[in-house]
């Protein structure tokens, strides 16, 4: 079986990361070599999550980085999320995606918006063992996120759902949903609110599961809702209020994606240049050719100008800076570099990066769905033309 972890590095540790987050991106890095290198083909090809991956993620305390001690989370940084999505990612961006979506858009969503009883009771639960989808998108609405059909009537003391989800990362492994409606269609986004539902709640159901290019080992389905009564404590901020908790968390969510991007970058590019040094033509290695080793360089240099972006863009998140351009820009550029990162490595490994047997066409098809989801490359830079002509 061909060899799988990147072994080599492009440049040697970080001195911007504390002694505490590097000691984080080594564990993570090792685990992900270590226990989740050898399961990547086998969950590619099955399109099915290892379930003894995911308890070992919440085993390390990957599920809810952020969340306080006191409620069961590692009390860490947004940072070293971002680090634990970019790690897991140099292997496999489809495992990296569960940790992501529970990172910077679920456990955030519920530390930022929820109730005390909300967050007593979920966030333990979710850095131990529930993982949480994050149900905003439909059939007709993508980009155009606010224009969601799924409602949620008002009745007695909770209210009733009725509608259709699409594109759910995680749904397969999810015990709880936090599920964007609208209370009032008239209203427009004024009217989209934030749910709790629980799996098996009467009335909810997963239904198809996709059948994706890339990240298939991630689950990707749709959720279907028919008058399933949801509690009003389990409304998350206010009525009427979805649309801010929807537009900052993904504002928060478009650095978790470029840090996927970025640490698929990485792994491809690792994986090339050791191919390079053992592949021989011509009677030597081709990485002695100088067409390779401009082309690593080449990579090299962008996945470096990707790295800052999204560490700059992390680190001011942190800072409590506005960051909603810089989050833009990292996507934009991190997902960008990932294709071509990956489609350069396809082009030096050969006629082996065309076929299943060696990794580089996973990175390739994993690559794609950078530049969709969580805002799609023309959203992006819709945004950052926005804010620099403000």
């Amino acid at each position: 079986m061909p060899e799988t972890e990147p072994a080599v590095e492009i440049i040697p540790p970080l001195t911007s990361l504390t002694e505490d987050e590097a000691m984080l991106r080594d564990t993570v890095r090792q685990f992900a070599q270590q226990e989740i290198a050898p399961h990547v083909r086998e969950m590619d090809e099955a399109q099915h999550f290892d379930a003894g991956i995911l308890r070992q993620l919440f085993g390390l305390g990957l599920m809810a980085i952020e969340a306080p001690l006191d409620l069961g989370g590692a009390g860490a940084s947004f940072f070293s999320a971002v680090l634990t999505v970019e790690e897991i990612s140099r292997v496999d961006p489809a495992v990296a995606v569960i940790v992501d979506v529970q990172n910077t858009l679920a456990v955030n969503a519920l530390l930022r918006w929820g109730s005390v009883e909300q967050k007593q009771r979920w966030i333990p639960k979710m850095g131990e063992s529930t993982v949480c989808a994050y149900a905003l998108s439909e059939a007709g609405s993508g980009s155009d996120a606010f224009s969601l059909t799924t409602q949620a009537r008002a009745d007695g003391d909770g209210f009733v759902l009725n509608g259709r989800k699409l594109w759910i990362s995680n749904a397969m492994e999810a015990d709880l949903f936090l599920v964007f409606a609208t209370v009032n269609p008239e209203a427009g986004y004024r009217g989209i609110t934030a749910f709790l539902v629980e799996r098996g709640t009467a009335g909810f159901g997963v239904g198809h599961k996709e059948d994706k290019m890339g990240i298939r080992a991630s689950s990707t389905c749709e959720l279907l809702f028919d008058d399933c009564r949801v509690p009003a404590e389990n409304v998350v901020g206010e009525v009427g209020k979805g649309y801010k908790i929807a537009i900052e968390t993904l504002n928060e969510g478009r650095i978790g994606i470029a840090a996927q991007m970025l640490g698929l970058a990485e792994g491809a590019w690792s994986l090339a240049v050791k191919y390079s040094k053992e592949r021989k033509q011509f009677g030597k290695a081709i990485a002695e050719f100088q067409a390779v080793q401009f082309t690593l360089a080449e990579l090299a240099t962008q996945i470096e100008a990707a790295r800052m972006l999204v560490y700059n863009a992390a680190r001011m998140k942190c800072a409590g800076l506005p960051f909603v351009k810089e989050a833009a820009i990292a996507k934009l550029f991190a997902s960008r570099v990932a294709e071509e990162v990956a489609s350069k490595a396809v082009e030096i490994y050969g006629g082996y990066g065309f076929v299943r047997d060696y990794p580089m066409e996973k990175f390739y098809r994993d690559a794609k769905i950078g530049s969709i989801y969580e805002g799609t490359s023309n959203m992006q830079l819709a945004t950052i033309g926005k804010l620099i002509l403000q």
